[in-house]
């Protein structure tokens, strides 16, 4: 680990030894830290690592050919490798706990936000922080990285984002990078102990994102979106919905996107 001049979660580190989670590994550049961490998944000395950048040139959204845009120290990047690999018919889940920590990351620092299937928290409708998980799948195990990037600090370059984004410091001009980091890791080493339930983490994700709720849906390959009422999760990670005609359909993660 880097010194404390160069490196400014430094004292995060410090303040979380003894958990899971006090390795924290500062990059000022990177193309992604989920590509850094996708490196180490299965590295028994990598169990725990967070990966925070600065600054990604090629940071990836969940749908294929989006990015994830953020000015140099306008958001917190970063990826967090599970301590302990978990089943791979549970890789669903993952993004789900990975929410609902960011969830009470941000709470922690006077910061309200709502859930939003699949892997988005919005403030006051707009997104605030995204996840995106990648993975390592070795017999019936897998270990996992859990990458996240949350808007802090608003910048001028902001104005020029479609849809326009949130950022944490237009509900709390005195946060910062390092309490929410601090706060964020915290909640994983508590979550961590429920990676073995993935229906309790998946009925606590649906309380919090207030299902059942409506929510309109564009399918892939289509082009007008479908307004329906999300019910839950099924055990897939896909949304269950009900159309106006009563009729009931899984969406499966990979084949639509949620729109806000």
């Amino acid at each position: 680990m880097a010194g404390a001049a160069e490196h400014p979660y430094a004292s995060v580190a410090e303040e979380l030894r003894g958990t899971a989670f006090s390795d924290i590994r500062y990059l000022p550049q990177t193309a992604s830290t989920n590509e850094d961490a996708a490196a180490l998944l299965g590295d028994e000395r990598a169990r725990g690592t967070t990966i925070v950048a600065e600054h990604q040139t090629a940071g990836v959204g969940r749908k294929a050919g989006r990015s994830w845009l953020a000015e140099p120290g306008s958001a917190l990047l970063m990826t967090t490798i599970l301590p302990r690999s978990i089943p791979a018919a549970h890789l669903w889940i993952v993004p789900f706990g990975v929410a609902i920590c960011v969830r009470r990351a941000l709470m922690m620092n006077g910061v309200t936000s709502a859930l939003h299937w699949p892997n988005d928290l919005l403030h006051e409708g707009k997104k605030i922080a995204g996840i995106l998980c990648i993975s390592r799948i070795v017999g019936e195990r897998a270990w996992v990285g859990a990458g996240v990037g949350i808007n802090v600090h608003r910048t001028s370059a902001a104005a020029s984002i479609t849809p326009p984004p949130a950022f944490c410091d237009d509900a709390n001009p005195a946060v910062t990078r390092a309490h929410l980091l601090r706060d964020l890791l915290l909640n994983y080493d508590v979550w961590q102990e429920t990676l073995d339930m993935p229906q309790r983490i998946a009925r606590v994700w649906e309380r919090q994102a207030g299902l059942p709720k409506p929510y309109r849906i564009l399918k892939d390959g289509e082009s007008a979106p479908v307004d329906v009422t999300a019910l839950a999760l099924t055990n897939t990670g896909a949304l269950l919905v009900q159309h106006p005609d009563g009729t009931k359909e899984p969406i499966p993660l990979a084949d639509a996107r949620a729109l806000r």
